[in-house]
């Protein structure tokens, strides 16, 4: 099939070369923007991001539907396929487990009741990106893949059940908790930062964006500009979204970070056969059969029979005929998570943004936020279940049979950590809980219940702090230059105390070892020597928490942990590093860059960050190919500068390109500025999108 771009209005037919003047003139009074016949106009400009223009919301949705089919088209129908649940059904028995997933927590009947629930104008704008999406596959069934036209055509409430499946089923929980798992894999992180004027050389408010996600899947973000009447903003969202999920418009903008929210509990269950026990007495479990639909390689359908079994407490998601798991998320009844994002796009100034995030309709996510008055805001959003006195710690496994560990409620928006321009000029958050956004702190975690987030600070946090700490005039060329810092703060914790040992060690492996980690520049840049190296000290230490002297303080938040508890340990480690290193790649300094890849389609170049947990902020996560060297498959995806001039000045990156559709340069054109630690101009207008256009489209109405 031909996935490059084609023009909706096709290619001219055959005929002859002269026309009369009759027909000029009537082709220049039709030309432009066809009003009877179109409901958006889309101008995809040369790194492949759509800039939609419609006369209302209704066609604003229905354009940007089609613009993510025209890029993303065969991931978005099969994430709509997925969140049905009938993947099995579709494409066979690689997706038994998913949909079994899928159907067990209740995906399929909660969408359904959740469009319901729409305000009718917000249904009436899903159903809008639906007829985008199902127009474009009506039209271009050639540019799909043959299997996934099945899926079509979609409705609004598929697109609630794949955004409940994101939102709520892979970040707040996901299906690892059908194996046996009680703490779900972390598959989010972010860094964002929000400067103040008056922290500012600018002084200008500075608005940071860099979301750090797996880049395949669900996960995958596309960027846009999306222009009506009533809305104009420019960001990013998860493919098959309707809204912008990270924005700014002309007065402001936010980004997320996943944060440390706990809005998932495990129940663990005494069973009796079809019994629990609840309060002192045994409650029988509710039980509804349902049959998955599996294709066979030749086609034939058969059916594969699944019990959803459920407590007071939610669905049972493991166990066996003694013990089972329940689980119960946040959010459930809270149907409004697009429409939130949608308000949050539209808003005008800080009063008119926090009436909607005050909706609480997103089930997790911090919210940083700054606009063209100054302001800049850290929430701690989501929701955060109210939990009673006496109940159990909701970090563990929680008792089944105790009421008192039963939540029903939420925490209101305004007993949640939130800061409001703070004096000393910035906010950040790395992922790490809400109370060291700023230092010096602002925020008392004695104010709050215990359980609200943990008392802790990751390194990659520090570092983020300790860059604005360290700078009092941060400049729009600072903000993208400190946003690609490769700097390895691990590094600053141990190798003060350790390279003196091995100077003096009697191993000479162990003190040539010393002799590259002292002329190592500490940072995962693509040509350091010595990262490497470092790497394998900290995977042969193993437990990181029994490696320091002195542990994490709250109250010096930024210096510590720091120093080696055991000289002998550590040492030994090194030697260990050495030797790995010697035998799997040859050198004691091999360049970062040779062994860590940035890959995709034909793009195959050397990397510059690396793992969060050595407390790098340019954090990726990587898996060995088949050649030994490691592929970049998640962490730095969408980034955005923002400095909030009149118009707003932005620089934006997607790391791995804005489309997946097979055939386009697009998928990783911007891979070589990613390489470079470059960001690119974006362009917020028409005038702008027009001086950079690769092709033209129009939508077509019903």
């Amino acid at each position: 099939m031909d996935a490059r771009p084609r023009s909706l209005l096709g290619t001219a037919a055959a005929g002859p070369r002269r026309a009369t003047l009759g027909i000029v003139l009537l082709a220049l009074a039709s030309c432009g923007r066809p009003q009877a016949t179109t409901d958006a106009e889309i101008l995809w400009d040369t790194w492949g991001v759509p800039h939609v223009f419609a006369a209302d919301a209704d066609g604003l949705f229905r354009g940007f539907g089609w613009a993510q089919m025209r890029a993303h088209g065969d991931l978005l129908l099969t994430l709509i396929g997925e969140a049905r649940g009938r993947g099995a059904e579709y494409w066979g028995e690689s997706w038994i487990e998913s949909d079994r997933w899928v159907w067990t927590v209740g995906i399929p009947e909660r969408a359904q009741n959740w469009y319901a629930d729409q305000e009718p104008e917000f249904a009436r704008h899903l159903d809008a990106f639906a007829a985008g999406v199902n127009a474009f596959g009506r039209l271009h069934p050639d540019e799909l893949r043959d299997d996934l036209e099945v899926v079509l055509p979609i409705t609004g409430a598929d697109l609630l059940a794949h955004l409940q499946r994101v939102l709520h089923f892979s970040f707040v929980s996901n299906e690892s908790l059908q194996a046996g798992a009680t703490t779900p894999p972390t598959d989010g992180g972010s860094n964002a930062w929000a400067i103040a004027p008056a922290h500012a050389s600018g002084a200008r408010a500075l608005l940071l964006a860099n979301p750090h996600l797996p880049w395949e899947g669900r996960y995958r973000l596309f960027e846009a500009h999306l222009e009506c009447p009533e809305y104009r903003a420019y960001g990013a969202t998860l493919v098959g979204f309707p809204t912008l999920a990270m924005a700014f418009n002309d007065k402001l903008g936010w980004t997320h970070t996943v944060n440390a929210q706990d809005g998932m509990d495990l129940y663990a269950l005494e069973l009796d056969g079809d019994r629990y026990r609840w309060d002192g007495a045994w409650r029988g479990l509710e039980r509804h059969p349902h049959r998955l639909r599996v294709r066979a390689a030749n086609g034939d359908l058969r059916e594969e029979p699944i019990e959803i079994r459920s407590s007071v407490h939610g669905p049972i998601v493991s166990g066996d005929s003694d013990r089972a798991l329940a689980l119960r998320v946040v959010g459930l009844d809270r149907p409004g998570s697009a429409r939130q994002w949608w308000r949050m796009g539209a808003a005008g100034d800080l009063a008119s943004f926090e009436s909607a995030t005050a909706s609480q309709q997103l089930p997790l996510f911090s919210i940083l936020y700054a606009d063209v008055e100054g302001n800049v805001l850290h929430h701690f959003g989501g929701l955060t279940p109210r939990r009673a006195a006496g109940a159990s710690d909701p970090s563990g496994l929680l008792d089944g049979s105790a009421p008192r560990d039963l939540w029903s409620e939420y925490l209101g928006y305004d007993e949640l950590p939130r800061v409001l321009n703070p004096t000393t000029g910035w906010l950040q958050n790395a992922n790490d809980p809400p109370w060291n956004t700023t230092l010096p702190a602002v925020l008392d975690p004695d104010d709050f219940p215990q359980y609200v987030a943990p008392r802790r600070m990751s390194l990659r946090a520090q570092h983020s702090a300790q860059m604005l700490q360290d700078d009092e005039s941060v400049s729009f060329d600072e903000l993208v230059d400190y946003k690609h810092s490769t700097h390895v703060e691990l590094a600053d914790r141990i190798l003060d105390d350790l390279l003196p040992l091995a100077a003096a060690h009697g191993d000479p492996t162990i003190r040539r070892a010393g002799e590259v980690l002292a002329a190592w520049d500490r940072s995962v840049d693509a040509g350091s020597s010595g990262a490497l190296l470092f790497l394998l000290l900290v995977q042969a230490l193993g437990d990181e928490t029994n490696v320091f002297e002195r542990a994490w303080d709250e109250h010096d938040p930024l210096a510590t942990p720091r120093g080696i508890a055991s000289a002998e340990r550590v040492l030994e480690a090194l030697g260990a590093a050495a030797g790995q290193a010697v035998e799997s790649v040859g050198a004691l300094d091999l360049p970062w860059g040779d062994l860590f890849r940035l890959r995709a389609d034909r793009s195959d170049l050397p990397c510059s960050g690396g793992m969060a947990g050595l407390g790098i902020f340019r954090s990726f996560e990587f898996s060995p190919d088949a050649d030994g060297r490691m592929r970049v498959i998640a962490g730095d995806s969408f980034v955005s500068a923002v400095e909030f001039a009149t118009p707003p000045r932005a620089q934006a990156l997607m790391t791995y390109g804005n489309w997946t559709q097979t055939g386009s340069s697009h998928r990783s054109d911007q891979l070589p500025l990613a390489a470079s630690q470059t960001l690119r101009e974006v362009w917020f207008s028409r005038t702008a999108a027009q001086d950079h256009l690769e092709r033209q489209e129009w939508v077509p109405a019903e």
